[in-house]
Order: structure tokens, then sequence, then C-alpha cells
């Protein structure tokens, strides 16, 4: 029931991600920041499949993937950029934040509501005590930048979603 739940979560949560990400079609609005210092689309995806990356680090180490240059660019303490010439392929970025996510779905279907239970790791952050944990973080993290997200969408004249 709990693997059922947090698969669910993850799936509509990325759902909604996608929505959103929908009318970034140019390439000035995927490097629109509200604010200079300020989260844009192009740093949000990246970031997504880095944080998804580090998930599935913690999970399972064997499926853990990531791109040169990805962690400086789109890692804990990275400073998203306004200039599209510093970062990789858009649609190279979003396929990775996609594939990450699909092997961290993976790894949930694999897992039983027991093994959900298991205490992750060493070194694995506190706040990840358990398997169900480290999901649960991947959906609060995801809503939570999507927040960000929406501003953006909103200052480029983007209409919400219904």
């Amino acid at each position: 029931m709990l693997q059922e739940r947090l698969y669910s979560r993850l799936k509509s949560a990325r759902i909604f991600t996608e929505r959103l990400l929908e009318d970034f079609s140019d390439s000035n609005s995927w490097v629109h920041q509200v604010t200079p210092d300020a989260n844009h689309a192009l740093w949000f995806v990246g970031h997504m499949g880095v944080t998804d990356n580090f998930m599935i680090s913690v999970l399972n180490p064997d499926c853990a993937c990531l791109p040169d240059g990805y962690a400086e660019l789109f890692g804990i303490g990275s400073q998203p950029v306004d200039d599209l010439a510093s970062y990789p392929d858009v649609q190279q970025v979003c396929e990775f934040m996609r594939s990450r996510r699909e092997v961290l779905l993976g790894i949930l279907n694999k897992l039983s509501d027991e093994e959900l239970g298991a205490a992750t790791p060493d070194g694995a952050p506190k706040f990840m005590a358990d398997f169900a944990a480290v999901f649960e973080m991947a959906i609060w993290h995801e809503g939570m930048h999507c927040g960000q997200l929406t501003t953006t969408r909103r200052s480029l004249g983007f209409a919400p979603l219904n």
C-alpha cells in the first residue's frame, strides 16, 4: 500500500512538472530569471535530474549515473545563470531528468512496503532515515521547486494551469 502511494505521488508530481514545462519553447524562456539569482526552468530540470540521481545513489548506487559537469551546474549550491550557452542542450537535460525519474520509479517498483522501512546506508542524510523517506523527499522537493517554476512561468506571461 505504501509503495503504491509513493509511486502515485511521484508520478503525479512529475506529470505536473511536465505540464509546467510545456510553455517553455524558446531558448530565452528556459533561462529567464525572475530576479538575478532566481532559479530558471533549465536549472530546475537539471536539478530535478541531479537530485533524483542522488536519491538513486542512496537506494541503489549501481544505478546512479551523472554526466560530467551536471553536479556543478545543477547540484546543491549551484547558481543559475541566464546564459543558455553555459548549459548542455535543453533536450539533453530534459531527457536526463526523465530518465533519472524512470530509474527511481523502477527501484521503487521492486521494493515491498517492508523494504521501504529499511534504514538507508551510512552517509545518507538524516532526513532520509529509511527508504520510504527518500521517496517522500523526492515528492516534497519537486513540489517545492514547482512553486518556483510557477512564478517564472507567470513572469513570462504564461497562463496558470487549469
